[in-house]
């Protein structure tokens, strides 16, 4: 039996969610420096690279919401622990990965596991740390760790990928997942919803048609054809999928996805903005490393070096953000956000900061102080306001939009370098093009941190939180009717 939550073991359960979200983040920057390598050795195109990526950050986004509704109904630590096992066995099998293919297929049995772990830790945290102030601090220290595996993913990757391989980075969530497997098993507490949310198939699988179909029409596009019989095909069945959430869902009781949360402006805000910042990461980091290692010929070491300014500024300004959103609100920490990762873009779009030392290191010096401070308002003003019982699935909705937004970040800007370089043959030609072929991607970085800093604007004053107490109303007149009804019967 878990001990009681005392202060201490409030950290310490704390401390347990972080190493989950830790190995999670891990993985991706230490992917990022390893693309180049995995690259030559199975012969990869860009397509292939982007698959690597957005193969398990759409499976994230696909599961997400089901295991956070899933944990809600048949416990929280339950769910933890399985994810912990799944994704742990996956990275293992990505280490051995035979060809391009396995690998893809392996990344994908991570994100099962990992769709258990981010949303449902997250919960944790928010039943765990009650009173407001507190759980934002908590929420500024679950960002810093975004920070930690930024800063440590791309170093540890290039020492990893330089001296033993690329194979050998996934074996790091090996020790970190068994040692939180452990801890949880002795120290999280088992926690429920109140009243269990049932399982929406229809609902489910309408979510993976919709993100898988339009991820694949976006990558394979500039192979294809924009107007090939496959991508139009692909594209109009993510529309029909879009539609018929739009038309199933609110006809649900309990629906996988309840619209109503998108009647508060901070929710929808937050939705909005996690999209935007995390499609600017997936992006930024995607041609960051191709350009270090395929255009300037750095070694991963070398090429994670250069992350690093980006990196140790959210590392610094994640727990800051936290505790300005607990002390003021979201409104300092977004505007700042959307202002440094908008003039980090333009920098590289209208600059071509790349191609110099100073410029590059002022260029990943903001983005990492933008993202720094995006995180913890986005989680805080998910789940502020919205009643406890649904905190899973209000966490959930807000990690999905950042897997959504990361996702589309590589699915769009690695389109639009694939498109660039296509007829670029050979090393040198490939080095020569990339710039300018890049240069759509980062004015796409640009909008993305344009769209941060004025719906941080617009949902963040005193209208939007007026709309936040409607929808929290409306949320648990249910919950209230019933409860009257069974007291009076």
């Amino acid at each position: 039996m878990p001990p009681p939550l005392t202060p201490r073991r409030r950290m310490l359960v704390l401390a347990i969610c972080c190493m989950s979200l830790l190995i999670v983040s891990l993985d991706n920057t230490v992917l990022n420096v390893a693309l180049p390598s995995m690259q030559k050795e199975f012969g990869a195109s860009v397509s292939g690279m982007q698959w690597t990526i957005d193969a398990y950050t759409l499976v994230l986004a696909s599961l997400l919401m089901l295991a956070g509704s899933t944990a809600d109904r048949i416990g929280r630590r339950r769910i933890f622990k399985a994810g912990l096992v799944i994704f742990t066995v996956g990275s293992v099998l990505c280490s051995v990965a035979p060809n391009l293919e396995s690998l893809i297929v392996f990344r994908m049995v991570q994100a099962v596991g990992g769709s258990m772990l981010n949303p449902v830790a997250m919960s944790i945290i928010t039943n765990t740390f009650t009173e407001p102030r507190e759980r934002a601090r908590a929420i500024g220290v679950w960002g810093g760790v975004v920070g930690i595996s930024m800063a440590a993913g791309p170093i540890v990757g290039g020492v990893l990928v330089d001296s033993v391989g690329w194979r050998s980075i996934f074996w790091i969530n090996l020790p970190v997942g068994l040692a939180a497997l452990l801890l949880t098993m002795r120290y999280v507490p088992e926690s429920r919803a109140p009243k269990p949310r049932r399982t929406d198939p229809i609902g489910q699988l309408l979510v993976i048609a919709l993100l898988g179909s339009l991820t694949y029409a976006i990558i394979e596009a500039p192979e294809a054809g924009w107007t090939s019989p496959t991508i139009v095909t692909f594209a109009l069945l993510a529309l029909a999928a879009l539609i018929g959430l739009i038309a199933y869902e609110p006809r649900r009781a309990e629906p996988l996805i309840d619209l109503r949360f998108f009647r508060s402006a901070p929710f929808s805000g937050a939705t909005v903005i996690a999209i935007s910042a995390f499609a600017s990461l997936g992006g930024f980091l995607f041609l960051s490393t191709l350009y270090l290692q395929n255009v300037r010929g750095l070694n991963a070491l070398d090429a994670g070096l250069w992350m690093l300014p980006m990196a140790a500024m959210t590392l610094v300004c994640a727990p800051v953000s936290g505790r300005i959103v607990g002390s003021r609100g979201p409104r300092i920490p977004l505007l700042v956000a959307g202002i440094a990762m908008t003039a980090s873009g333009l920098l590289f779009a209208a600059f071509e900061a790349e191609t110099s030392n100073v410029p590059r290191f002022i260029g990943y010096v903001l983005f990492g102080l933008g993202f720094g401070f995006v995180n913890a308002p986005i989680t805080n003003t998910a789940v502020s306001g919205m009643p406890r019982a649904q905190a899973g699935v209000a966490a959930a909705v807000a990690s999905t939009s950042r897997q959504i937004g990361q996702t589309l970040g590589v699915a769009v800007i690695g389109a639009v370098l694939a498109s660039g370089v296509a007829g670029a043959v050979g090393t040198s030609a490939y080095a020569t093009t990339f710039v300018d072929a890049s240069r759509g991607g980062w004015w796409i970085i640009v909008g993305c941190g344009l769209a941060v800093l004025l719906v941080g604007l617009l949902t963040s004053g005193r209208w939007a939180r007026s709309t936040a107490q409607r929808t929290a109303r409306c949320l648990e007149q249910p919950e209230i009717q019933e409860a009257t009804a069974g007291a009076s019967s």
